[in-house]
């Protein structure tokens, strides 16, 4: 195949955006494989990256909002086994916490995605009106910064009149580099996080609470039902564990072994202490 001119390379970048294999390249870096990472970064498939990383904000919301759901409603169930309480009262009180705490998580979130984003535009705006109506002062800062950062004066300045040349990136930029902000993406949706939350919530929450609800069918005892919790939720906490690992860039097993830690303590914890409490309490009625 005949190289590309400079100009037909460039429009093709600009229609297809940057090339290459992030999956691949992460897998190389992890082996430490320089061979495979020039063949990531040498892939072609940038519209499957960007697919990936739109989607990839609400799979965030996803796991861990499935996280707190099964959690707490696992120490739920913890606590009122410890207690000696029946099932129908585990039932209760595991649906009322499944929609309050559901409820709160995800308004919780949109409200916090909300502001995020707020702010985020409003500090654009900002920076937009300043770099309109006073260009030389926002490059003088920036020439500042990358000089406190290592580049010569000379450098520092070539590299910034050619980055102001283009003025959606340079504001880019400037938001990165002088706020720590990423540029606002009207894309966004605080509603649909929010959402996305509430639902993960709800729905990996119910895992431990199966059992009981099928206790009616299956005729077995209050013990196997809670060994069979246990075992739901510790499968699903093992497997929303190596899921967030893709978030925080830990190894998928030391992300689950984590995950089932953290559940296994609070439950642990619930347990314990409701045991104590209704001990002390000479026993609590079932009823």
């Amino acid at each position: 195949a005949h190289p590309l001119s400079p100009a037909m390379a460039e429009s093709e970048i600009r229609q297809r955006g940057p090339g290459r294999d992030l999956n691949a390249a992460r897998a190389a870096f992890d082996v430490g494989d320089v061979d495979a990472s020039r063949q990531a970064h040498e892939a072609k498939i940038h519209s499957t990256e960007q697919h990936a990383g739109e989607s990839g904000k609400y799979v965030k919301s996803l796991v861990f909002g499935g996280l707190d759901g099964i959690i707490t409603t696992f120490a739920v169930v913890a606590a009122s086994v410890g207690g000696s309480l029946s099932t129908d009262v585990i039932l209760l009180m595991g649906f009322a916490n499944l929609i309050a705490d559901g409820l709160s998580m995800g308004f919780g979130d949109y409200l916090s995605s909300q502001a995020e984003f707020e702010y985020t535009r409003a500090e654009h705006k900002r920076e937009k009106w300043e770099l309109d109506n006073y260009p030389e002062g926002e490059k003088q800062e920036m020439v500042e910064l990358y000089v406190a950062r290592g580049m010569t004066q000379a450098d520092a300045e070539s590299v910034i009149e050619v980055m102001s040349k283009y003025k959606n990136f340079f504001l880019d930029v400037m938001m990165v580099e002088e706020l720590g902000l990423m540029p606002p993406d009207e894309s966004d949706s605080p509603a649909k996080n929010g959402m996305v939350t509430f639902v993960a919530f709800v729905v990996f929450g119910f895992i431990p609470l199966m059992s009981y609800v099928l206790a009616g069918a299956t005729g077995a005892s209050d013990v196997a039902n809670f060994v069979a919790a246990c075992v739901l939720t510790a499968c699903t906490m093992l497997a929303l564990g190596a899921a967030k690992a893709k978030f925080t860039n830990q190894s998928m097993v030391k992300s689950a072994l984590l995950m089932l830690l953290n559940g296994g303590m609070a439950a642990v914890a619930a347990y314990l202490v409701s045991w104590g409490i209704a001990e002390a309490m000479g026993g609590v009625s079932a009823t």
